[in-house]
């Protein structure tokens, strides 16, 4: 008679006095043991199939040894990636001999079960503490800025057009140039008058300007007037 039978996780096909190398039991050296899921019987020609197991049946069994199972090399390499990892494992075993096989009547047994593999220890829960809610920064008043006086006023501008020789554009050129009013005018050099408006078109001959701004700073006007007679747009 044989029986298929399912021990610690596989299924095994076993006779009376067979030696059969299991995933390790956690029954000592010299303890019988019992398995109840058998799942076929056969007798000649005569089989009995379990759905899924047999009802009654049970195969009993020694345990002979502990040992640990032949060394496995277990290679592990991805291409390109220079990874390479090589481990060894020797699967912990044990050694039974099979002492009977019942195909009826036999009394539930506890199940022998794989050695269970020690459970790390859980390790204490550290609470963590509640940080302290964030003091709620206060906004910094902007610091008053001193309230600065507007002195500057700048001078009034005279109406240079006044001068013979001396258009809007000219006046306004004169004007950004620094030189705004008729005082401005009497002080500055022909050669400096002619390096400022040297931008605008035309061919202006700034020699008699310098003077008529003179007239017209003192008030002048007749004096003015009886110079611009005798000039030829602002030529002499």
């Amino acid at each position: 008679m044989y029986a298929i039978v399912e021990i610690a996780g596989q299924q095994f096909k076993v006779e009376k006095d067979q030696k059969v190398f299991v995933h390790r039991l956690k029954e000592d050296e010299g303890k019988k043991v019992a398995f109840d899921n058998v799942l076929l019987l056969g007798d000649g020609e005569k089989f009995t199939i379990g759905a899924p197991a047999i009802d009654g049946a049970q195969v009993g069994a020694k345990v002979l040894r502990h040992l640990k199972g032949d060394k496995v090399i277990v290679f592990k390499k991805k291409r390109r990636k220079g990874y390479k990892v090589k481990n060894g494992h020797r699967q912990a075993l044990t050694e039974i001999q099979i002492e009977k096989i019942l195909a009826s009547g036999a009394k539930k047994a506890t199940k022998a079960k794989a050695e269970p593999k020690p459970k790390a220890k859980p390790e204490p829960k550290v609470e963590a503490k509640k940080a302290a809610p964030a003091k709620k920064a206060e906004p910094k008043k902007a610091a008053a800025k001193p309230a600065t006086k507007k002195t500057t006023s700048k001078a009034k501008a005279d109406d240079l057009k006044k001068i013979e020789g001396i258009g809007p554009k000219i006046a306004s050129t004169l004007v950004d140039g620094g030189i705004a009013t008729f005082v401005d005018l009497a002080k500055a050099k022909p050669a400096e008058i002619s390096e400022i408006i040297a931008g605008v078109r035309g061919n202006h001959v700034p020699d008699t300007w310098p003077e008529q701004a003179k007239l017209a700073a003192d008030g002048k006007w007749d004096e003015l007037k009886a110079l611009q007679d005798k000039l030829d747009g602002g030529k002499k």
